[in-house]
């Protein structure tokens, strides 16, 4: 039996976060009996403590896992997997300057998923930017293998350090629910929305994200959104919030964990539109794609490589309004149909169990 140690995360069970998702879904029933999971887990972000879940064995540090702790965070589950795991598997490139040290001690197989390219994104500033580069260069190079969920961060990758890494993407079969039609006409009425009538927005509120541009979209159709996010997570969403909340046709929600409630929130949506522009396959995306959306989506190549090249893309406000406005043809079944090819978790878990 291969024991595996996942590290990078803030913990299952997953709340919202796409490495923590993954973790869940490589765990419980699409993981093969013949792997033993460890996941470390944190004790200030994740509020009930388990000694075990899903057959994984759960270990705990009293660290955050995001912000400047999470270097330490990381280091300190490196240190903790030094022996009795066969493969250690991280999630993120936060800790992997340590990899050198780390190596001096364990022969052990490391797999890195980098993520998306971390030191391009707008919301780091100049420090961060460097430390990201620097822990990503030492996660490639000190690593047995490199995982990326995107052709465009494979094509990076090979690019910039002339290494091949797997590719393997997101799944997103977890957000398909069994709610009934009484239910549906709850949530709706719930939120005062109507089925149809409405675009959905779910997402993290960064300047990558593209928020501004969605929203300014929506103000000059006059159609009506719902936008859900962490509004009041930095001063960018702050701002946002402040000024397009006064426009009655734009519901500008709070976080929403409950996956009943955002099934039949984007399953009844006329459009689903996504802002991001960064960050490899975004896992709203491809969950929005399993819900039967319409897509609109930012114009990039991590998109059109998503959504193989078949959703309707914009490239800023004007463009997105136009063709909400020319209400563009439906593509929602051929979202579904690459979401079932490309995008099952029972399938992600073989091909992540197959690098063990």
């Amino acid at each position: 039996m291969k024991k595996v140690a996942i590290i990078g995360i803030q913990g299952v069970p997953a709340n919202y976060g796409g490495f923590e998702t993954l973790a869940e879904n490589l765990i419980g029933k699409n993981g093969s009996p013949e792997i033993s999971y460890t996941v470390f887990c944190s004790s200030k972000d994740v509020a009930e403590k388990r000694n075990t879940y899903k057959g994984a064995v759960l270990k705990y540090i009293s660290l955050r896992a995001n912000g400047i702790q999470s270097i330490l965070y990381d280091i300190i589950s490196l240190c903790r997997s030094i022996c009795g795991y066969d493969v250690i598997l991280i999630l993120g490139t936060s800790g992997c300057l340590f990899l050198p040290v780390f190596r001096l001690f364990c022969r052990k197989k490391v797999i890195v998923n980098i993520d998306g390219i971390e030191h391009q994104r707008e919301k780091w500033g100049k420090f961060a930017r460097w430390f990201l580069r620097i822990s990503e260069v030492t996660a490639v190079k000190f690593a047995d293998i490199i995982i990326t969920d995107n052709e465009g961060i494979q094509d990076y990758v090979r690019g910039s350090y002339g290494k091949e890494a797997e590719l393997i993407a997101y799944g997103g079969d977890h957000v398909l629910r069994m709610v009934n039609e009484k239910q549906e006409k709850e949530i709706l009425n719930k939120y005062n929305i109507t089925s149809g009538q409405y675009a959905i927005s779910v997402c993290r509120i960064e300047p990558e994200n593209n928020c501004h541009i969605t929203l300014d979209a929506f103000t000059q159709a006059g159609e009506h959104l719902v936008f859900i996010g962490n509004w009041n997570q930095n001063n960018y969403g702050k701002e946002l919030q402040k000024k397009y909340s006064a426009f009655a046709h734009i519901i500008m929600l709070d976080p929403i964990y409950d996956l009943d409630i955002l099934y039949v929130l984007r399953k009844h949506s006329l459009y689903y539109i996504h802002g991001h522009s960064a960050g490899g396959t975004n896992p709203s995306l491809v969950e929005a794609m399993f819900c039967g959306c319409n897509v609109f989506a930012y114009d990039c190549r991590y998109n059109r490589y998503t959504t193989g090249n078949k959703a309707h893309y914009f490239h800023n406000a004007e463009d997105l309004a136009s063709k909400i406005s020319a209400n563009e043809g439906d593509n929602s079944q051929t979202m579904v149909r690459i979401a079932r090819q490309r995008y099952l978790w029972g399938v992600i878990a073989r091909q992540y169990e197959s690098l063990y």
